[in-house]
């Protein structure tokens, strides 16, 4: 019998199995085609960390890249925050991530939006990727590394691929108090693919593989008033968008949303963003 890695069991989890058709039923349900398409039409959809866009502003302006800059967007999903970054930063932007068909629906909605000229996400691991030593300028991981245990690794081949002196920063949830998580969330179906650190563990990784580490931000407010709205915006309509990450989780995506609430208000994780650079 063959035993099923930690990679594939992860990539299993994210799998839909034909996301690209149904991404494109509901922006046909709102009246949208590949042809009318803004990224703005996408936002619902195309960026699955806690706060969407509005998280990786947040995150993104405080590293401070260049304009033009070729960035590293570590397990890329469907590529939104590199889409964005592209449009309103003129960046290009190389992704990785282990789902494969993530990868292969990113690619395809950046060229319905004719941005693929400046994008291109590959299928693979962040512990080891097909890239050069110091090829980027910058680059940033949003919600990943709550799947990956080894964080010294993934930092160590990170700082590889980046040129000296170049920002990285990190969003993602990190454990903040011992205690008993409850499952599903919207990264893990159980316990054994969760692989949640602490700020201080994710700030010795990074020290380790070289980085110096300018500051640690725990987002937990911004979280738990995001998802304040969002319930407030989900009572008050009688309808949900055909739009929006309940695609990306399917079937229990209201159970998954509640137990990773509940999780972050017991004060068990929250989202932390750490900005580092190369030195």
């Amino acid at each position: 019998m063959s035993v099923v890695s930690h990679d594939e069991r992860v990539s299993e989890h994210y799998l839909h199995g034909d996301l690209l058709s149904a991404i494109e039923a509901a922006l046909c349900a709102l009246g949208k085609t590949s042809e009318n398409l803004t990224l703005d039409d996408l936002a619902p959809v195309d960026e699955f960390h806690i706060g969407g866009r509005l998280a990786t502003d947040h995150l993104i302006d405080q590293l401070k890249f260049s304009k033009r800059s070729h960035l590293l967007d570590v397990g890329c999903g469907l590529g939104g925050a590199a889409r964005h970054l592209a449009s309103k930063h003129e960046s290009r932007v190389t992704g990785i991530d282990l789902t494969s068909e993530y990868v292969e629906t990113g690619n395809a909605l950046s060229g319905w939006l004719n941005l693929d000229e400046y994008i291109r996400l590959y299928h693979g691991s962040a512990l080891s990727m097909p890239f050069q030593d110091n090829m980027f300028d910058g680059g940033y991981m949003l919600h990943v590394g709550m799947n990956i245990e080894n964080k010294t690794s993934l930092f160590c081949e990170i700082y590889r691929v980046l040129k000296p002196g170049s920002a990285f920063g990190v969003y993602d949830v990190m454990r903040q108090n011992d205690g008993e998580l409850i499952y599903p969330v919207p990264w893990a179906t159980e316990s054994s693919n969760s692989k949640l650190s602490t700020p201080s563990q994710y700030k010795k990784a990074l020290s380790g593989a070289g980085f110096a580490v300018s500051s640690v931000n725990n987002r937990v407010d911004f979280a738990l008033d995001f998802f304040r709205q969002l319930r407030a915006k989900t009572q008050s309509s009688s309808d949900t968008s055909p739009l929006g990450l309940h695609i990306l989780m399917q079937d229990n995506t209201a159970l998954k949303m509640k137990n990773m609430i509940e999780n972050i208000t017991n004060g068990l994780v929250a989202p932390v963003e750490i900005i580092a650079k190369k030195v």
